[in-house]
Formats: structure tokens, C-alpha cells, sequence
């Protein structure tokens, strides 16, 4: 049988809790990770409703892209919705887990997934996080050079856009006396000892820094190794927030407008004057993405998609891009595909299932 942290293991590979944004609430909220995973149920929102299809479907889990808790819960009697479903599920055993601002920031998440509903090609990150990834710097026997390069890299270092086991190394030669109480790989006991070594360096996301260390030590066969770990100031291209891709081919604007009406099934989209030149290139983000403006204009996208906008923000387009507001759930419905691909990809003895309760708290007459 699966166990709830092993479920939790695989949706953490897909989009680290790490990657979330400083308020955000992700990861397992409620319930026990030794608990075993009879069926799961994938939902945008966790409402009561949520629950008791849980409950009707017999699902002891529940994975949703909005946590059921942003802030403190103090008590829990039962008087507001969030106190009601804490109940519930605590009540019935249901563990609840979420996947909030950290799939939103990766290139397959949330809005990775509207591209793909686009058919957009050539897509970047709109907000690559910044001040994420480290540098490490070690020095290696020569001799030892690929097994220590090897492990690091095997902890998951060196991945660089779609590229991995990056590094850069140079030789040159370390100086170092063993004291009394050593027990020296090389040289001996109170003599100075030079040895011929390789200067490796490496790049990675600040939050494996310690698993990466710890494979280092492991791998090094020096009593005590030598390592420096340096702040990157450098954009991480392929974590961030947003996207930006390009259309197979030029689109009128009104009918472009109409088609992603219909793709999101949107009951309205609020937008900007309607500009005197094709849709080519498309900037989309799940959610409240009216933040993300300013990078959309500087990336020359044609049109933003996204929602959640407030009526001044409109103005700030200037008629240098179409403002697109198609709504929050409908920007990030799709989700729940992301969620589902990645548990019945790795999970085969459980069953997943995605939720039938429309949890949009916004309707259209």
C-alpha cells in the first residue's frame, strides 16, 4: 500500500513546497503521513462540499491547489467553512494537501498548463524567481574527481534550464598539515602536504543545499572538506511566475478573444480596448496575475490572460497591450489535469479521481 508521504514525495518532486511564495500555505495541511492512501480526490478549492464527496467516494485524501488555511487557526469549532471542513475531514481521516504558489511557479504547473490549452510554443517564464540558486565550490583530489562530481550531481545539482550535471572545474594544487589528532586521506601527520586537486564548481537551488553538502561530505575522501557555498543574484529561468509563448500563426484580436472564451469556458472575459494588430504573442497567468503586467508589456506580448483585475489596472495597458481577464477559476481550472497526470503516472493502486463539485465562488447571469 502507498502511504500518504509517499504521495506527498511525488508532488513535492513535481513542485518543491521551496518554490512557494513567502504567505503562501502548501504541503500536508491535515492528516497523518503514515496513513495509507485508499483513493485520492483532486479539487481546485476545499469546501464542505469537497469533503463529502471525499466521504461518498471513499477517498482518504484530498489534493487541492488552494490551501484550505492561509492564516493562523486559533480554534476550531466548527463556526466558519475552513472550521467546518477541519472537522469533517479530521472527523472522517481525510488528509488534505496543497499545491498552491510553488506549482504555480514551475514551467509544467498552472500556468505552463493554460500554454499548453493555447497550443503556445517557444514558452518562458514571465517572473523567473531570483536570489534562489547557489554556487558551491569544492577542491578534489584529482583521482576522486568523478565520484564526488557524480554524487553531487546525483543529489540534484548542476541542472541548468534543460540541461544537467553542469559544472566547471580547473586544476591547481592545495596546501594543507595534519594535526595530531587527523586522520589524513593524503600526507602525514605534522608535515605540510601539497596536493595535486581540481577546483569543481557547481550550481544550485538554494533549498537542496543541504542535501547537496551532505552528499559532498559523503563522496569526498578527505577527513575535512574544504567547500564554499556563494549567493547567485541571477534570474532562475526555469522557476517563476507567469508565461510567454507564441502562436503557430497570427489571430485577429475579437476572435482570438472569443476562442479562449470557449477554451477556458469563461463567462465573461473583462478586457482592454481591442488593439489594430494580430494576436501573436501571448502572456497567461493562473490566478490574481494583474501584478504581472509591466513583464508582460516588456516580454512584447500582444495580449495577457489572466484574472482577477481591478478596474484602474486596466488603465495601465496604455493601449501597449489587450488585457484579458477571463476570470481566477477559470484561469486555473486545468490544474486539476496537472495533479491527476502526475498521481496515476507514478501511483496504479489507488484510485484518483477528479472532483465533480464546480467550487467557483463567482457566477455570470
Amino acid at each position: 500500500m502507498t502511504k500518504v508521504k509517499e504521495l506527498v514525495k511525488e508532488l513535492e518532486c513535481f513542485a518543491p513546497s521551496a518554490l512557494k511564495e513567502d504567505f503562501d500555505n502548501v504541503g500536508l495541511l491535515v492528516g497523518d503521513s503514515e496513513l495509507e492512501v485508499s483513493a485520492v480526490l483532486i479539487t481546485l478549492d476545499i469546501t464542505e462540499e469537497v469533503i463529502d464527496e471525499a466521504i461518498n467516494r471513499s477517498c482518504n485524501v484530498v489534493v487541492s491547489h488552494h490551501p484550505i488555511m492561509l492564516s493562523g487557526v486559533k480554534r476550531i469549532t466548527g463556526k466558519n467553512d475552513t472550521e467546518r471542513v477541519l472537522l469533517k475531514a479530521i472527523k472522517n481521516d481525510i488528509a488534505i494537501y496543497a499545491s498552491h504558489t510553488n506549482v504555480d511557479s514551475v514551467m509544467k504547473g498552472v500556468s505552463g498548463r493554460m500554454c499548453e490549452k493555447l497550443n503556445l510554443k517557444d514558452c518562458k517564464v514571465l517572473a523567473p524567481k531570483k536570489n534562489s540558486l547557489i554556487k558551491l565550490v569544492t577542491f578534489v583530489p584529482t583521482n576522486n574527481i568523478e565520484q564526488v562530481r557524480s554524487a553531487i550531481f546525483e543529489a540534484g545539482a548542476g541542472v541548468i534550464g534543460n540541461y544537467d550535471c553542469c559544472s566547471y572545474s580547473i586544476n591547481g594544487k592545495g596546501s594543507f598539515r595534519a594535526g595530531n589528532d587527523a586522520k589524513p586521506f593524503v600526507g602525514s601527520i605534522g608535515q605540510l602536504h601539497e596536493e595535486e586537486e581540481v577546483r569543481l564548481e557547481t550550481v544550485l537551488p538554494s533549498y537542496i543545499q543541504a542535501k547537496v553538502v551532505s552528499a559532498l561530505i559523503k563522496a569526498h575522501p578527505y577527513e575535512e572538506v574544504a567547500y564554499d557555498v556563494y549567493p547567485v543574484s541571477n534570474e532562475w529561468p526555469s522557476v517563476g511566475l507567469g508565461m510567454v509563448g507564441e502562436l503557430e500563426k497570427e489571430e485577429e484580436p475579437l476572435e482570438f478573444l472569443k476562442k479562449i472564451k470557449t477554451i477556458f469556458n469563461a463567462g465573461v472575459v473583462r478586457h482592454t480596448e481591442i488593439l489594430d494588430k494580430p494576436i501573436k504573442r501571448v502572456a497567461v497567468c493562473g490566478g490574481s496575475g494583474s501584478f504581472l503586467l509591466n513583464k508582460a508589456i516588456a516580454s512584447n506580448a500582444d495580449v495577457f490572460i489572466t484574472g482577477d483585475f481591478k478596474y484602474h489596472q486596466f488603465f495601465d495597458a496604455e493601449k501597449r497591450i489587450i488585457i484579458a481577464d477571463i476570470g481566477h477559476f477559470e484561469s486555473e481550472q486545468f490544474t486539476k489535469e496537472v495533479f491527476f497526470e502526475i498521481l496515476t503516472k507514478k501511483f496504479s493502486n489507488f484510485a484518483v479521481h477528479l472532483s465533480n463539485v464546480n467550487s467557483n465562488p463567482v457566477n455570470y447571469i
